[in-house]
Formats: C-alpha cells, structure tokens, sequence
C-alpha cells in the first residue's frame, strides 16, 4: 500500500476533495464516484458521505493509497 502524507491549510477538507489533491482521483467527480462505488474507507470504515469533513489524525484509504491527515503546519514552520 502506497502511504501518502496531507497537510491541511484549514481545520477539515472534504473527502471528494481529498482524493483528488492527494492524487487519487483525477477530478473532484471522480472522487465522488469512488466514494459511490464503496472504494473508500476512513478510520478504516467505509465511508458513503461524499463530502464528509476529513481532519487532522485520519485516515483515508482507497485503491491501494492510504493518506494520512496532519494538522496545518504552525507559524514559522516550513
């Protein structure tokens, strides 16, 4: 299994959202098709809620990438 990091710039993103900005799916229309299909998994649940908030400390797992949520990146850190 692929392991990918993402760091949010806000407190939540939205799942269709992840999987595209993560590389996983194409476009935010695929994203949502994926979460359709069953093919996607949070915290190690499936997951049906196309636009469910993804936050710092989850997990998010789909055709073999799994993506770890970390938290905004703190005033000066690069």
């Amino acid at each position: 299994m692929q392991n990918v990091e993402f760091r949010l710039t806000g407190d939540h993103v939205e799942l269709c959202h992840l999987l595209k900005l993560a590389g996983v799916a194409d476009s935010g229309g695929r994203g949502k098709a994926l979460v359709a299909a069953g093919e996607v998994t949070v915290d190690g649940r499936p997951e049906s809620r196309k636009t469910a908030k993804i936050r710092a400390g989850q997990v998010v797992a789909c055709r073999g990438v799994e993506i770890r949520v970390v938290a905004p990146a703190a005033a000066g850190e690069a």
